[in-house]
């Protein structure tokens, strides 16, 4: 992982809701989306108690398909997602704007 003076490892559990906002996926699938977007991926051990505690708070739920869970948004997840997206634009919107202009 590139270093770049700070911590760039939170908020997967919001980056997990908005990826599967997209498409219903397995762990492996997120782990991959992750990556794509990271430059790291994330181990299972990550990513599948994060499935586990969203399951747990019914913002996702799993139906298995063959030997893989596939996760997706509940209507309470897609209503959470879209609180922790206001949240974030309030928080970093201005970042990203200014960012962009240089």
């Amino acid at each position: 992982m590139e270093d770049y003076g700070c911590d760039m490892r939170g908020m997967l559990s919001f980056q997990m809701l908005w990826l599967l906002s997209k498409r219903a996926m397995n762990g492996e699938e997120l782990a991959e989306e992750i990556e794509k977007r990271r430059g790291e991926k994330p181990k299972a051990g990550t990513i599948y108690p994060a499935l586990k505690a969203l399951s747990q708070k019914k913002l996702v739920k799993g139906v298995k398909k063959g030997k893989s869970v596939y996760y997706s948004l509940t209507p309470a997840g897609k209503k959470v997602l879209g609180h922790a997206v206001d949240h974030f634009c309030s928080s970093f919107g201005e970042i990203i704007k200014d960012y962009s202009k240089a």
